[in-house]
């Protein structure tokens, strides 16, 4: 036993561990008691048994071990750390629980994988069951089948991922031990119910009789969704879902669609392990494939597609197989290896995927070729293989191809093209099909469909209609305007046939998205994303056909690129019907005189033309008829200007007003470019063909002007032609226009004569380059050097330049141009202009023999070839896709071992990047990728010549052909640590300028993890560089659960990179506003909706402006953004890796670089760029220039500038050490601003932020220059309001130990200023520790040093005295000496000092260096604030002190002595000052000195801005620890609330002010009033201060409403928790102190919101009666209040918010249910209530039961029916006549009520409230008769009565007219607290009421003829120079009523008693007092 005793004291950990089996059993008993007792999952607590789990479960002993898993079980369940054993906890249960012979220990080990897994730890329990099927104990094995079987069931596939569990499954199969595969059959079952057949593929190979059986079993198994029944802690809302659908009875209809989604989630492809095949290829293959017999061929051809068949097959070099097959589809000669061969390549697209991607480009065009073959068989396989192949790729890789057959001649292969294609569009969304891919198709399908071939019509009108099916009719219709009904209704037919992949239907989604789609960008892989409401829906009003539409003709194909809006078409009207048309419309006089041959005939003929025009109404304008009037005879011949002017102008009205068609514009164009060279018609010219390009569009028309021009030979009608050009497309945009049109036209412009011609023609290039950018030039690259070198000045002119947003042609083209056009340069970018390039099919020039050059075995061949192709390629200059063999040769010479050819290989696919353009996309997979594995080449110059390459391809493709597929993550797999930092690098760069990236970027993120963790350090910087890039798009939720399947080792280190990552994750960019291709006015307000996503924030004042149009004065564009970028997190990000040392602590003596580079990264996320670079900028005048630009911005961005604040100090930190004095000024200047906004936004310095700056502005407070030092005292004086003084103030004490003197005595000064403001509690860490230290420089050498340590010494004596000499130890005599001197020379200097004088004496101060003086004009309200109270102190030390000299024998300043103030005459005069109370303001109301309210009211009078933040400052010290401070900050407050016109400051700082009160009164309860040390006369004196100040608060309703409910419950009971203080009692004043209470509890309950008041004093009850501890008495003072309530409640009960009410009673009821409240000791709350509701019920009625709407369950709350019951009982009364039965209830309970009340008069106790009540009685019931009640009553007791009564009446008329004082003001009121418990009460017996002895002390001064006159307004402001207590004046009225009392009591016991004699000597005090007032009076005189 004597071992027990020993293991029974260990604590619990400990007995875990034990050696003796009992003592672990017990430690397991106690550790689980323990953790089902922990309620924190993060308590410390868990932490002790993180390394011991593992023991738990792997106990050795069995007893032990079943009670230790149960232990661990509740460790898992309930602690937050448990995830960090999951490992080694589940690997010991699998290897030494799971082969336990008990049932219970496996259950339980089953239960501890099963949690482990509930708390977010699948994936590693999943691992290590896996492992434990590898064991050799079957049982284990058996177990570990049997978990993972459960956890499926209950988690689900999602959670429990299959793949490496279906992969060992099959083995399971083979085992010996039939209990293995039992479990395993079971498990295969399960399987089976989540993810259906997927599950068979991989089971095919397991014993057939086996597999039989499991069919049998699959068959028998439900056919509805299996569903998840046990959830992750983060699935806790599915959990409520899941328990409301069992709760509902299971009804599954909900969870339905979601489950299906989710089974069908898996991929039975996802399942199977990749097969590798290439090695198992005959080795012969590639010789027999090229044989002679076909039946080699045939047995090579039967070794792959055996090879083939495998489901899935690892990724290769397929490239030699692809084209070994290829070859035979194109050329053998037998058709039934070509099907073969077609298996062979379907097989290899269905097992690769993806991957196979880069052979697509390859074989396409082959099997479309081979297409031609009749055989059926062959089509089949040949249409197996190309679909297979498209799911490997994507449509506009393949596009170029299937549109160059669509033409052939055969029409098998147009048709099966056509069907091919309607196939494909089955698998696409409509973002997959944007309008760049589907234009050409449909154009292609439309030949076809008047195709002489049957089939091949057929064919295509499946594939518009399957089309029409994917992207809707709105997408497809513009492609169809040419198409006749009959075709229409045709393609619409077979659109309705046509099922979607993977869809049932859906014709209308198509249409609903196509808007999105389009919008998109075209390759985004999921629409849904996009499939909001399209943005550019008001211009749809428009795209309906224009009014006078009609089916447009063919001419629209004139102008390919045109919009394609339906425009106005007209046919050519007869000179006959024109006439006629147009003499319907226009005068008489005008048609005759059209052709006269007198000019003025004609110019007013053409005069009365334009009046006709302009008021003709646009449906009535004959256009054609009108312009071809004006064409007639003379018509465009006419020769004088005035009427050819007129003309034209009248063409453009026409055009501007009418319908103009392209009809009337071929009348007139003609005419018009004749006169456009015309010196005085031409402007009319250009109007009028702007006119018609509005009308008619002007690719159009600018195409028919451009031509006529050049058919003529005027050069003057060139130049002009092409000048009006240049400015039409400015003010037109491009959108539509047919560069190769014009560049012929150009091109003959610049081989002109005339200069003027060619000067134009290269104007018009400059616009045009505006638009489209290099490509433009290479159309003049063969043109004259001196010509070229113009083009190129003139394009270096527009360099940088943006294209101006179109300001016309929107009118007509509405929707479509705006929204077609612009989204079609949105979508294709620069294809669109690229697509106008004249392109060159150069696959002819690539003959076999050069590519068979380019793979020869000598280099210099090899290199011939090469240069072979760079002629070809620089010839061609644009060349088409195809590009036939070249691709797979230059593959091979990309990784030549002569690293010159390499190089020439990465020059020639950059050349054929720039020729090929936008369609170089299909070549990405096989050539691109390529170029990325170069990367990995050891020699610098080959990297950075790929890296070229690679940069090059992407401006042509786009990066998402990259990122899709498995390319990029197979190369990042690769272990080349050049590749991989290349790689990465490339990517960090790449990826945050993208928007969207497909979800194959996901497949790199494992690779980066282990790049992570390199050995190269530049891999590892890259991988790290690169993290928060793939964190933009893949979002760090994703990430992290990557981070899961790492060694718990890595993951710990990758977890921590990604939270840094998360903290500098870009943001994504935004979506490019299309204002340049619409509208201009768009760009300006884009600004605006972007705040919402936008993580930056936006500045203001650009919102207005109008954005610079010049994108390419870069600099100023790049500076218009915000400057501070707001990252979430960032600052919480920061701190935390300094506290773990992740980065270098913010710590050194001079800045080295580490801390600089350290700095610019982590301010690289916060700033904008280029401000980051002019701060990091080597010259000081661009650090300047930065501060600059940091002040401007500060105010607009003070968000964003908060939350980099420590970067921002950091950096200025670093600017304390540079040397130049004007960098160091702007820098003190900025932080001056900056500190004040700080505090104008409330802002607390962290002490993360405040440790990394303020010592070294310390360091700065010892500069030499006076500026700069004076400047860094204002910003300490500033840093006290953003950070606590307290902690301030470490910072200066280690300041005072610098070398450099200055230094010292500067922070010295400044740490006397704290104590003087903040008091003693600054010092840290104690007082005493502080005071010696700073005592320790009183002998300093240097004279300032020992100057500002005796200043400091000096405040802190001034402010607690005697006792500094205590705290600062012991000093040498010299020092004392110096000490004592100072001391007293302070002493003398301060009695006499006044405010005003303070003032300037604290400016001119004898020590230059103690400059008090701190703060710039801006400051000027705080600084006031800082003298005031410097003011208050020396005057409170110089009463102290002249008080203990001048009047000793005073026992309390407050008590009135009346033998002092006669004999001490001198008080009055000598002590000017207002905390003494003078005697002579006895009888006079206080006057407060001028001055000295000056002194105070600064502060207010000036506040403006600060004024909140000093109220703030102010009340603040309301709950300071020294009670100075509080009393203070408390007169402050009364000074601003008893003056009306600035009490309003106060609004909105009440509940702040009031918990600041109840805070200190807790203070004095719990603290001061415990302290002994403290004089209890400063503790009434605060007591004074806090009630006085309450008092005028609560007589302010505006301002007392605004205080809240649990800010007034607080108040409730700080207030009586004072009352029942019997401590209080026992402090001098203490019963005067307790009826001021008293009397605010009343005021409270009258002028607080009621219904606020209501609610915190019914929570109060329910907490005073919940709290046992708690007195009694408390809870019945509650109910007091809430009884006066229920009094007041038919005044007040509308202003009451009654569902809040009883929301409050319901909780009450709640907790005290009516049986719990009968059960109390007292059944006054049971009544309390009750009154409560039937009060409310007797004044609502049934109304009352509308108000329960903030009830939940309100069926189920007791409050209902008791309600209910009330209002019922009520209802029967009211039934049997209201008034009846109301007088009789009256009548019959008259004499009871008043009979109570003469009770309650008679006894001694109540006589007051009886009064009270039969006072409100009579008001109540005027005619109520009391004669017989006073019949039997002595005469004494009628007229007391009688006089009791008027006295209530006086004191109740006389409210608010009351003068009121401090301590007991006599705000009236209408009653108080009845309550004899509270209310203190006099001799005998009756309550001391304020106002009553008021009235008393009236009637007594008129007897002795005394004036009763104390004006109100001449009330003395609560003065805080004044102990804020009763004033003398109100002394006097309370002795004089008391003596009044107790002459009363005395006749009161005379009657009694029935005796006739009365004492007179009261009357004789009252004469001897009067005697003494008149004495004071006469001396005051």
């Amino acid at each position: 036993m004597g071992d027990d005793s020993e293991w029974m004291k260990l604590p619990i950990d400990q007995k875990c561990e034990h050696k003796i089996w009992k003592a672990r059993l017990n430690g397991y008993e106690e550790a689980l008691k323990l953790f089902q007792k922990i309620e924190d999952e993060k308590s410390p607590e868990w932490g002790k048994y993180l390394g011991l789990i593992k023991k738990f479960v792997t106990d050795s002993n069995a007893v032990a071990q079943l009670k230790g898993l149960e232990a661990a079980l509740a460790f898992i369940e309930n602690a937050h750390v448990a995830g960090k054993t999951t490992g080694e906890v589940v690997s010991g249960v699998v290897c030494k629980v799971f082969n336990q012979p008990k049932a219970r220990a496996k259950e339980l080990g089953a239960d501890i994988c099963l949690m482990y897994i509930e708390i977010e730890k699948a994936e590693v329990v999943q691992d290590e069951l896996i492992k434990g099927l590898d064991n050799k104990n079957p049982k284990i094995v058996v177990t570990c089948i049997e978990t993972l079987r459960k956890a499926l069931c209950e988690f689900g596939s999602k959670i429990i991922t299959l793949k490496p569990v279906v992969k060992v499954l099959p083995k399971q199969f083979e085992s010996r031990e039939k209990a293995v595969r039992d479990e395993a059959k079971l498990l295969a079952v399960e399987i089976y119910r989540w993810i259906r057949d997927a599950l068979r593929a991989p089971l095919q190979n397991i014993n057939s009789v086996q597999l039989k059986e499991l069919e049998e079993e699959w068959v028998k198994l439900p056919t509805g969704a299996p569903k998840q029944t046990r959830f992750l802690r983060s699935q806790q809302d599915l959990k409520a879902k899941f328990e409301q659908q069992q709760a509902a009875g299971g009804d599954e209809a909900d969870g339905d669609d979601d489950d299906e989604a989710e089974v069908a989630h898996v991929d039975p492809y996802e399942l199977l392990e990749a097969v590798e095949i290439l090695s198992k290829l005959p080795k012969d293959f590639y010789e027999k494939i090229e044989a002679k017999k076909w039946q080699e061929r045939k047995e090579a051809l039967e070794a792959v597609e055996a090879l083939t068949k495998n489901p899935k097959l690892e990724s290769g070099d397929y490239g030699d197989l692809v084209r070994a097959l290829k070859k035979v589809i194109g050329k053998d000669a037998n058709v039934m290896l070509v099907a073969m061969a077609a298996k062979c390549l379907a097989g290899l697209a269905a097992g690769l995927r993806k991957k196979f991607g880069t052979y697509a480009g390859l074989v396409v065009p082959t099997i479309l070729e081979k297409f031609k073959e009749k055989k059926p068989q062959v089509v089949q396989s040949l249409q197996e293989a190309i679909d297979a192949v498209f799911l490997t790729t994507t449509l506009q890789n393949i596009s170029e191809d299937v549109l160059s057959v669509m033409d052939n001649k055969n029409p098998s292969i147009k048709q099966q093209a056509s069907l091919f294609l309607a196939r494909s569009f089955r698998h696409c969304t409509p973002s997959m099909l944007p309008k760049s891919v589907l234009k050409p198709f449909c154009a292609a399908f439309l030949k076809q469909v008047n195709d002489s071939a049957p089939e091949v019509r057929d064919a295509a009108f499946e594939a518009l209609g399957t089309a029409l099916k994917v992207v809707g009719e709105k997408a497809v219709n513009p492609f169809l305007t040419d198409v006749d009904k009959l075709k229409l209704d045709k393609i619409k037919e077979c659109a309705d046939k046509v099922e979607l992949a993977g869809k049932k239907g859906g014709g209308g989604g198509g249409e609903k998205k196509e808007k999105a789609a389009a919008k998109a960008p075209p390759p985004v892989e999921a629409p849904a994303k996009q499939s909001g409401p399209p943005k550019k829906a008001p211009p749809a009003k428009a795209a309906g056909p224009p009014k006078k539409g009609k089916p447009a003709s063919a001419q629209s194909a004139k102008s390919k690129k045109a919009p394609d809006t339906k425009e106005i078409v007209e046919t050519e009207l007869s000179p006959e019907v024109c006439e006629e048309k147009a003499a319907a419309v226009l005068p008489a006089t005008c048609m005759q005189l059209l052709d006269s041959a007198n000019w003025k005939e004609r110019l007013a003929s053409m005069e009365e033309f334009q009046k006709a025009v302009e008021q003709m109404d646009k449906s009535e304008m004959p256009c054609q008829a009108l312009v071809k009037m004006l064409a007639k005879k003379p018509g465009w011949k006419e020769t004088n200007f005035q009427v050819m002017q007129m003309k034209l102008h009248i063409v453009g009205l026409i055009a501007q007003k009418g319908s103009f068609s392209k009809t009337s514009a071929l009348v007139v164009l003609d005419g018009l470019v004749d006169k456009i060279g015309d010196v005085k018609c031409g402007g009319k010219a250009k109007e009028a063909l702007t006119a018609i390009g509005e009308a008619c569009c002007l690719p159009w028309t600018a195409e028919q002007v451009v031509s006529m021009a050049f058919a003529q030979k005027n050069p003057k009608n060139q130049a002009e032609t092409l000048n009006w050009l240049a400015n039409a497309m400015k003010e037109f945009g491009f959108a539509g226009i047919n560069v190769k049109a014009f560049i012929n036209n150009v091109k003959t412009a610049l081989a002109a004569t005339n200069p003027a011609v060619r000067t134009s023609a290269i104007t018009l290039l400059g616009v045009m380059y505006l638009y489209m950018g290099a490509p433009l030039r290479m159309f003049f690259e063969d043109e004259k050097p001196a010509l070229l070198s113009q083009i190129d000045a003139e394009f270096e002119k527009m360099q940088g330049q943006s294209p101006p947003a179109p300001t016309r042609g929107t009118k007509r083209a509405g929707a479509d141009e705006e929204g077609d056009a612009a989204e079609e340069e949105v979508d294709s970018g620069a294809g669109d202009i690229m697509d106008l390039l004249p392109r060159t099919d150069i696959s002819d020039k690539i003959t076999s023999d050069m590519v068979s050059k380019i793979s020869d075995k000598n280099w210099k061949i090899r290199k011939e070839g090469l240069d072979e192709v760079a002629a070809v390629i620089s010839e061609a200059k644009f060349i088409q896709a195809s590009i036939g063999e070249l691709p797979m040769a230059l593959k091979g010479r990309l990784g030549d071992s002569n690293k010159l050819l390499v190089q020439q290989t990465l020059n020639i696919l950059q050349q054929i990047a720039t020729a090929m353009g936008p369609s170089l996309k299909q070549h990405v997979r096989n050539l691109g990728i390529p170029v990325v594995t170069v990367l990995g080449d050891s020699k610098p110059n080959v990297r950075a010549a790929a890296l070229s390459t690679l940069n090059t391809w992407v401006e042509q493709t786009g990066m998402k052909e990259w990122l899709e597929g498995e390319d990029l993550s197979e190369e990042l797999k690769k272990e080349n640590p050049f590749l991989r930092q290349e790689l990465l690098g490339w990517l960090a760069e790449k990826l945050p300028t993208l928007r969207t990236v497909p979800t194959d970027l996901m497949l790199c993120v494992p690779h980066l993890y282990t790049c992570l963790e390199d050995r190269s350090g530049d891999v590892r910087k890259k991988a790290q560089d690169a993290l928060p890039s793939f964190m933009m798009h893949l979002g760090y939720e994703k990430m992290i659960k990557a981070a899961g399947k790492l060694k718990p080792a890595s993951k710990d280190q990758v977890v921590g990179m990604l939270e840094k990552a998360r903290a500098v994750m870009p943001a994504k960019p935004a979506v490019p506003v299309k204002a340049a291709a619409s509208k201009p006015a768009s760009s300006a307000p884009a600004a605006k909706p972007a705040s919402g996503s936008c993580t930056f924030p936006l500045i203001t004042g650009v919102v207005g402006k109008k954005p610079p149009v010049k994108a390419g004065a870069k600099d100023e564009e790049d500076r218009s953004g915000p400057i501070f970028l707001l990252v979430p997190n960032g600052k919480e990000q920061r701190i935390k890796e300094e506290k773990a040392l992740k980065i270098l602590k913010w710590n050194f003596i001079t800045p080295r670089d580490e801390y600089v580079e350290q700095l610019k990264a982590q301010m690289s996320t916060s700033l904008a760029k280029w401000l980051q670079d002019e701060l990091y900028h080597f010259d000081f005048q661009r650090h300047v220039k930065a501060i600059g630009a940091m002040i401007e911005h500060m105010e607009p961005e003070c968000e964003a500038v908060i939350g980099c604040l420590d970067l921002i100090l950091k950096w200025f930190t670093l600017r304390f050490f540079d040397t130049n004095t004007s960098v160091l000024m702007k820098a003190l200047e900025f932080l001056k601003l900056l500190f004040t906004m700080l505090s104008r936004k409330n802002y607390q310095l962290s002490d993360y932020e405040a440790s990394s700056f303020i010592p070294y502005l310390i360091l700065k407070v010892g500069e030499s220059k006076d500026g700069v030092r004076k400047d860094v005292r204002a910003i300490l004086t500033m840093l006290c309001k953003v950070y606590a003084a307290s902690k301030v103030f470490p910072f200066l004490m280690e300041g005072t130990k610098s070398k450099n003197s200055k230094q010292r005595s500067e922070c010295l000064e400044e740490l006397g200023c704290l104590i003087e403001n903040f008091g003693m509690n600054v010092c840290q860490p104690t007082p005493a520790k502080a005071l010696k230290d700073i005592a320790i420089h009183i002998g300093d050498r240097d004279t300032t040093v020992r100057n500002a340590a005796l200043n400091t010494v000096v405040a802190a004596y001034n402010t607690c005295g005697d006792q500094v000499f205590k705290l600062i130890g012991n000093l040498s005599e010299k020092e004392m000496s110096m000490l004592e001197e100072r001391i007293k020379r302070s002493a003398k200097k301060t009695p006499v000092v006044s405010a005003k004088q303070e003032r300037p004496q604290r400016e001119h101060p004898a020590n230059p260096n103690a400059t008090f003086l701190r703060k710039p004009a801006q400051e000027e309200v705080p600084n006031k604030l800082k003298i005031m109270y410097r003011t208050y102190r020396i005057q409170a030390r110089a009463q102290n002190a002249h008080l203990e000299q001048s009047a000793p024998s005073i026992p309390k300043e407050f008590q009135l002595d009346l033998d002092v103030f006669e004999n001490n005459h001198t008080c009055a005069s000598d002590i000017p000052d207002l905390v003494q109370h003078k005697l002579d303001e006895v009888l006079e109301p206080v006057m407060i000195p001028e001055r000295k309210i000056r002194s105070v009211s600064p502060h207010f009078d000036d506040i403006h801005n600060s004024t909140a933040s000093t109220i703030n400052f102010v009340i603040s010290q309301v709950a300071s620890g020294d009670i100075n401070t509080s009393i203070q900050a408390l007169a402050q407050i009364d000074e601003v609330l008893r003056q009306a016109d600035k009490a309003e400051a106060m609004s909105g700082h009440i509940d702040q002010f009031l918990i600041a009160t109840f805070m200190q009164l807790r203070l004095i309860y719990n603290t001061h009033m415990a302290d002994d040390r403290l004089d209890k006369k400063d503790i009434f004196k605060l007591y004074s201060c806090i009630i006085g100040n309450m008092l005028s608060l609560f007589s302010m309703e505006s301002l007392a409403r605004e205080a809240s409910m649990g800010v007034l419950k607080d108040l409730m009971h700080g207030l009586i928790t004072l009352m029942l203080d019997s401590r209080v009692e026992d402090i001098e004043d203490g019963q005067q102190l307790i009826r001021s209470v008293n009397l605010l509890v009343v005021r409270v309950l009258e002028k607080s919101d009621q219904t606020n008041i209501l609610s915190a004093l019914l929570v109060l009850l329910q907490d005073s009666l919940i709290s046992t501890a708690g007195s009694p008495m408390f809870s019945e003072l509650v109910m007091k209040c809430l009884w006066r309530m229920i009094r007041f409640l038919p005044q007040t009960i509308n202003s009451i918010n009654l569902d809040r009410i009883l929301l409050d009673v319901h909780n009450f009821m709640k907790v005290f249910p009516k049986e719990k409240l009968k059960q109390l000791k007292s059944d006054v709350p049971h009544r309390t209530l009750k009154t409560l509701l039937h009060t409310l019920c007797r004044l609502t009625g049934a109304k009352i039961l509308d108000h329960m709407s903030m009830i939940e369950n309100r069926n189920e709350s007791e409050l209902e029916a008791h309600l209910r019951r009330v209002v019922k009982h009520s209802a029967n009364l009211s039934e049997k006549g209201v008034l009846r039965s109301d007088d009789k209830v009256i009548k019959a309970k008259v004499s009871d009520i008043l009979s109570e009340i003469f009770k309650k008069i008679g006894s001694k106790e109540n006589t007051k409230e009886g009064l009270t009540e039969l006072y409100e009685y009579k008001q109540k019931y005027s005619d109520a008769d009391l004669e017989p009640f006073l019949r039997n009553t002595s005469q004494f007791f009628q007229s007391y009565v009688e006089r009791g009564l008027r006295m209530i009446e006086s004191e109740r008329e006389g409210k608010g007219r009351i003068q009121t004082s401090t301590v007991i003001p006599q705000h009236s009121t209408d009653s108080y607290l009845p309550s004899s418990s509270t209310v203190p009460i006099s001799s005998n017996g009756e309550d001391m009421n304020a106002a009553a002895y008021y009235e008393r002390l009236k009637i007594l001064r008129q007897r002795r003829g005394l004036e009763n006159s104390t004006p109100e307004e001449d009330r003395p402001p609560f003065g805080s120079l004044r102990p804020p207590v009763a004033s003398s004046t109100d002394m006097l009225h309370s002795k004089l009523s008391q003596l009044k009392e107790s002459r009363e009591h005395f006749q009161q016991e005379q009657s009694h008693s029935h005796s006739p004699t009365r004492s007179s000597s009261p009357a004789s005090n009252l004469d001897d007092l009067k005697k003494r007032l008149e004495r004071i009076k006469s001396n005051r005189q």
